[in-house]
């Protein structure tokens, strides 16, 4: 039986990131994989994008890796009706540079994994759907069985975006969300989705899905937020960190 890491919304939170770590430290999973948003909303993007890079398997981008990534390539079309976002991600895009820029612009937006007979759908959610939240109807969530392209239906699928971790059984199959590592919403602790399979298998066997909700110092991350010079949305979002009360998309 395998161990597969699912976890994304690092959002510049490098307390959260690493306290996560130990945690997968301690697990040691075959394999990570990244569901998208390293970057945006929080103050160590570097941080957080590079972690990524050395520790996970597999990445996915999300829709605020897109965001930024995009206001980077518009950043001189003074005429573009995103005018004012191009100019409120400048931080993001000016932080964590090119090259870096290069590597998330480059990520897929979606990906497949079977374990136990069971053909995941992976995506974050936004851009290239919608944001799933797992307080919704059956029939909203059902949509996100299906690629982007609608040409193929999956078992299940694994999500991000919504910051809040949840798995819900449907007729279908399961409809399951990693939560956030770096912004919670609800609890706000650093959150993943551990699942025990059969890997790459398509044998119908058990499997097991684990949500890990590890602590970190929240103020730590709070502060380190509002220290930040030029930070979009500091407050806002040291808010979140802090209470896990949402705040801002």
């Amino acid at each position: 039986m395998s161990r597969i890491l699912f976890l994304s919304d690092l959002h510049g939170n490098y307390q959260a990131t690493l306290a996560m770590e130990k945690e997968i430290e301690r697990i040691a999973p075959d394999e990570v994989w990244f569901l998208g948003d390293a970057v945006g909303k929080g103050p160590s993007n570097i941080e957080t994008c590079d972690w990524v890079r050395a520790h996970c398997d597999y990445a996915l981008k999300g829709n605020w890796d897109d965001w930024i990534c995009e206001s980077f390539f518009e950043r001189d079309n003074v005429d573009s009706p995103y005018w004012s976002y191009i100019v409120e991600n400048k931080f993001f895009y000016e932080q964590i540079g090119e090259e870096r820029i290069a590597w998330l612009h480059a990520l897929p937006l979606e990906a497949e994994i079977l374990i136990s007979g069971v053909r995941f759908r992976l995506f974050h959610g936004r851009p290239v759907d919608q944001l799933y939240q797992g307080y919704e109807p059956d029939e909203k969530l059902r949509r996100g069985f299906y690629s982007a392209d609608k040409k193929t239906k999956y078992g299940s699928y694994i999500c991000a975006d919504s910051h809040r971790p949840y798995v819900r059984s449907l007729h279908d199959g399961y409809a399951i969300n990693t939560g956030s590592v770096g912004n919670s919403i609800g609890v706000p602790r650093a959150h993943a989705l551990l699942v025990e399979g059969d890997l790459g298998s398509d044998e119908i066997t058990p499997i097991y899905f684990t949500i890990l909700s590890v602590p970190y110092d929240n103020r730590k991350a709070a502060d380190a937020a509002l220290a930040t010079e030029g930070l979009p949305m500091a407050e806002a979002y040291a808010r979140e960190v802090l209470t896990g009360i949402y705040s801002r998309d």
